[in-house]
């Protein structure tokens, strides 16, 4: 089955569209290592670049329904979630105290992945979101800072409605994203390929359609190797949807990775996905993924590099 066309959308096309979640604010106790003000300033920059202003629309990210997360987990998980009535246990391993404003921050993310999702099903078309990639949460639990699965829920929807045949995820956050493989463990329809630190969490990692793992230490080269030889079989998979986990926690600067990548490094494994996407004419979704750096603001700078590389490969609009 075949994608719909632009004309189908809601949202503008003629500059890609990237939906943000900072006007939800997580109260979070201090010394929290969440990087949660990075999410903000990604769009702050966004706002001030001249260049990035003027070729990327920014669009606060509407909410998602209970119904959208249900697509891919648990419906008794997510009414317990929503509603406060997850166990202590359940709510330490996701890392935040219950809020409503994470229950809205939450289907912010999701929702967000979910617009742009809509706005990526063209030919050629690509959208993003300065959220996101939340790949830790299972079908039926969070996990390091991920309550729902974002993308897991976008793919899912779209299978249950039939609109594609084929999804893949590449996610190149510096930690397995368990919670994808496993709800898409079963699931033929949908290439997981997952590029991470192998010493890091999760330490108990799950089945990937493709898991490469790296050793600590690894730099630009052996990485920007590594990735050579998995894009090809990804692409082989022809996927009619691609979702990039666009996580920058393997820069050498991050305090929970255990890579040792550059921001060049960084800014050629983007290259090197998005050429390879716009070469099979694939519809595009770019979410942030993790960024721990400390100062947070060498995770910005890589979060915007992504954005700037997107551009200068698919076009300026």
């Amino acid at each position: 089955m075949r994608i719909a066309d632009a004309a189908a959308l809601h949202y503008p096309v003629s500059v890609p569209t990237v939906f943000y979640t900072d006007q939800h604010h997580i109260p979070l106790p201090d010394g929290h290592k969440f990087p949660l003000s990075k999410y903000r300033k990604v769009r702050e920059q966004i706002e001030s670049d001249s260049r990035l202003a003027s070729h990327l629309e920014l669009v606060p990210a509407p909410l998602a329904s209970a119904e959208d997360a249900m697509y891919a987990h648990d419906p008794d998980y997510v009414r317990q979630f929503l509603s406060g009535a997850l166990s202590a246990p359940a709510m330490r391993r996701i890392g935040f105290p219950w809020s409503e404003a994470l229950v809205a921050r939450t289907m912010a993310s999701v929702g967000a992945t979910l617009a742009a999702t809509e706005v990526a099903l063209s030919p050629d078309a690509w959208s993003g979101t300065l959220a996101g990639g939340t790949h830790h949460a299972f079908r039926a639990e969070g996990s390091g800072f991920c309550v729902f699965n974002d993308i897991a829920i976008a793919i899912s929807k779209l299978l249950a409605h039939d609109t594609i045949d084929r999804a893949a995820v590449i996610d190149l956050d510096v930690h397995q994203g368990d919670g994808t493989a496993e709800i898409f463990r079963a699931e033929p329809r949908v290439f997981t390929l997952s590029l991470h630190s192998r010493t890091n969490f999760p330490f108990r990692k799950q089945h990937s359609r493709l898991d490469l793992e790296l050793a600590d230490g690894t730099g630009d080269d052996d990485y920007l190797r590594t990735l050579d030889h998995a894009l090809p079989q990804l692409f082989a998979f022809e996927p009619e949807i691609v979702f990039y986990q666009a996580g920058v926690d393997a820069l050498s600067s991050d305090t929970l990775g255990h890579l040792n990548l550059t921001h060049d490094g960084l800014r050629e494994r983007d290259r090197r996905v998005f050429e390879s996407v716009r070469a099979h004419r694939v519809p595009l979704v770019i979410t942030l993924g993790g960024g721990y750096s400390r100062p947070v603001e060498d995770a910005v700078l890589a979060h915007l590099n992504t954005y700037r590389t997107a551009i200068g490969v698919f076009g300026e609009g």
